[in-house]
């Protein structure tokens, strides 16, 4: 039988009640991740593929860490900055750009990955599939009135 929770959280994914909701995912998620040191986020307990990337802040130079859901594309790990429909782009999104070295925690293990922010026709492939993997991508979009920046994660050597 297949895990009906990757279904339920797409649907629920489309709901715009969820984007109220963020502050109290995103802080719960943060909790279950520390308590389990690492081994749990509400993402992955959907059923879907989640990570924590750390990334080197703009300004400070401090590590920055976020739990985020992730598109697999064989070895790489696709990144959408929607941040909740908000009007302004992810912190890590700008850490992204700035500073493109981060690394990535995933099933135990981390890491180094080289990221690369995605425009013109590569961009249009890849919001198709990911509107294919979690449609509510889409609301996010609208929501927040801007295009929504995508960033390929390739690992490092």
């Amino acid at each position: 039988m297949r895990n009906p929770l990757p279904r339920l959280a797409r649907l629920v994914g489309t709901r715009p009640g969820l984007m109220r909701l963020a502050g109290v995912v995103v802080a719960v998620d943060q909790r279950l991740h520390r308590l389990s040191r690492g081994r749990l986020s509400l993402v992955a307990i959907a059923g879907l593929p989640s990570l924590r990337l750390t990334t080197t802040g703009r300004k400070t130079g401090l590590d920055r860490q976020t739990n985020l859901l992730y598109l697999p594309r064989g070895d790489e790990f696709v990144l959408i900055g929607s941040n909740w429909g908000r009007p302004n782009h992810p912190a890590w999104a700008y850490n992204l750009r700035a500073h493109p070295r981060a690394t990535v925690a995933i099933r135990g293990g981390e890491v180094r990955v080289l990221a690369r922010e995605v425009t013109g026709a590569e961009y249009d492939r890849l919001w198709s599939e990911l509107l294919e993997f979690w449609p509510g991508y889409r609301m996010e979009r609208d929501a927040a009135g801007r295009e929504l920046p995508v960033f390929v994660l390739t690992p490092l050597p």
